[in-house]
């Protein structure tokens, strides 16, 4: 099936991508590239101006689906803050994200799944992580608060995915506790530390 007229080539190859999530989250990573171009109403000659390869196109799909939360986490941020934990409050707004469809997001969890067997996009993501780690480190939160709160926001917005079910007011309450935590000072001493001696570098609890 060759483009339909008036499709510009960025929709073509939204098209393509959006395809080939779909069909490697119900397929596997064994979908054909002749499975993504029927799927998406592209030729596979079409497909192939896109992409050279499908290595290529599954390296497309893991950079969008990377870039998708990265786009979200910089929407997220206040222009008016300026205080130290600024992107870890953003981060913790695009993961707990009320305004997000459900169904999308366990799909765009489940297709990340399916894609981290690859090495080349688990290297991708080995990547993008340590990006996020050197980012946040510098945010100017104390490291204990800094992980409590993105663990908390990461691990709140994978439940879904485990058939958790999704209650918004829940959600945005755990939102203002996590940025109160981020701004709050005075908080910041109950999150002292004591060393575990059965677990090397691990903690023992809190104060």
């Amino acid at each position: 099936m060759s483009r339909k007229a008036g499709r510009s080539p960025s929709e073509t190859r939204r098209l393509l991508l959006d395809a080939a999530g779909t069909m490697i989250r119900t397929r596997g990573v064994s979908a054909t590239l002749d499975d993504i171009a029927q799927r998406a109403g592209v030729s596979k000659g079409g497909l192939i101006y896109h992409f050279a390869s499908k290595d290529d196109l599954i390296r497309a799909l893991a950079d969008d689906l990377l870039q998708t939360f990265r786009d979200a986490v910089e929407a997220a941020c206040d222009p008016a803050d300026t205080a130290p934990g600024r992107l870890a409050r953003a981060y913790v707004r695009a993961c707990l994200d009320t305004g997000q469809d459900e169904r999308v997001l366990r799909e765009s969890i489940a297709l990340l799944a399916q894609l981290i067997t690859i090495p080349a996009v688990a290297e991708l993501a080995r990547a993008d992580a340590e990006r996020w780690d050197r980012e946040l480190q510098a945010d100017g939160l104390p490291e204990d608060v800094l992980a409590l709160v993105v663990s908390a926001a990461d691990g709140a917005s994978n439940a879904s995915l485990w058939g958790g079910a999704t209650v918004a007011a829940k959600l945005r309450r755990l939102e203002q506790q996590l940025i109160q935590l981020t701004l709050d000072h005075t908080l910041w001493s109950h999150l002292r530390l004591t060393s575990n001696p059965d677990v090397p570098g691990g903690s023992g609890g809190f104060d």
